[in-house]
């Protein structure tokens, strides 16, 4: 049995407050501010995710535990400075999210779920409102610039085709970037201009992303998907070079592409 002590949120937020005294506590904490910080914010959201994607659950408990420490950090900060602290942040999302679910917490019905995603933006709508926040009456309105722009692309797509300005099916968004592919060679056969290339190429990832939209395909999942089975076949040709006595590195690109294909036909032997 374990004897050790189980502590609780009170004690999480103690060891922040701690790590940030000026004079006994952490010198890096200390020197932190919200925009330092962010980055790692960031990191530990997708950590969670990766460890959801590997189902490893023991992982989750502990990227979860990363991830609420984020939270203290920033309301401790706050608290510093007078702005709200951890109490005031539960106190805002506890109050948003009964707001947003009259369905839940209140007598509103709904006929449907597209009827209550519908009052779902109609109710943060009235939120900007209620805070001043400047619309030009656009459906495009709220929509955060400092989402990753992999996620803002989608939000922006699902905003455009809650107004009708939708493809019914994945087959012209496929059509779209074929057309979008062939611009980027054309590009890179009229003398691969830097900005016109930009441009182009951020083209083929805006359909990309709607594509995994239609699909029903999770965009962010798709592609950590790639980089693992990528990493994966790297680390199996690299295996297989070394077993030859000849480093990977040291292997003409010819050779290199013959050990890409082993690998991936290592992958589908049973």
């Amino acid at each position: 049995m374990n004897d050790s002590p189980r502590y609780s949120l009170d004690d999480l937020l103690a060891i922040m407050a701690r790590l940030r005294d000026p004079e006994r506590g952490c010198p890096w904490d200390v020197q932190q501010d919200f925009a330092s910080i962010a980055a790692y914010t960031i990191e530990e959201a997708y950590e969670v995710a990766d460890a959801i994607d590997r189902r490893d659950w023991s992982d989750l408990r502990d990227e979860l535990g990363d991830l609420l420490l984020q939270v203290v950090f920033h309301a401790q900060m706050a608290q510093e400075q007078g702005l709200f602290d951890f109490a005031d942040v539960a106190h805002a999302i506890s109050a948003k999210m009964q707001r947003r679910h009259p369905h839940v917490f209140g007598d509103v019905r709904y006929a449907d779920l597209d009827e209550q995603k519908r009052a779902w933006e109609d109710i943060k709508t009235a939120e900007r409102a209620g805070k001043g926040e400047s619309a030009d009456d656009s459906a495009l309105d709220g929509i955060s610039a400092g989402l990753p722009e992999w996620k803002r692309a989608l939000k922006l797509q699902q905003r455009a085709a809650s107004t009708g300005f939708e493809w019914t099916d994945p087959q012209p968004v496929l059509a779209k970037l074929v057309e979008e592919v062939e611009e980027v060679r054309a590009e890179f056969a009229n003398g691969a201009d830097p900005a016109r290339l930009q441009d182009e190429i951020g083209d083929v990832l805006f359909v990309t992303a709607n594509l995994a939209r239609h699909a029903g395909v999770d965009f962010s999942q798709a592609l950590r998907h790639a980089n693992a089975k990528f990493e994966r076949r790297f680390r199996q040709m690299e295996q297989l070079a070394a077993a030859e006595g000849v480093a990977f590195g040291e292997r003409t690109l010819a050779e290199q592409e013959q050990l890409w294909q082993r690998a991936k036909a290592f992958e589908r032997k049973p």
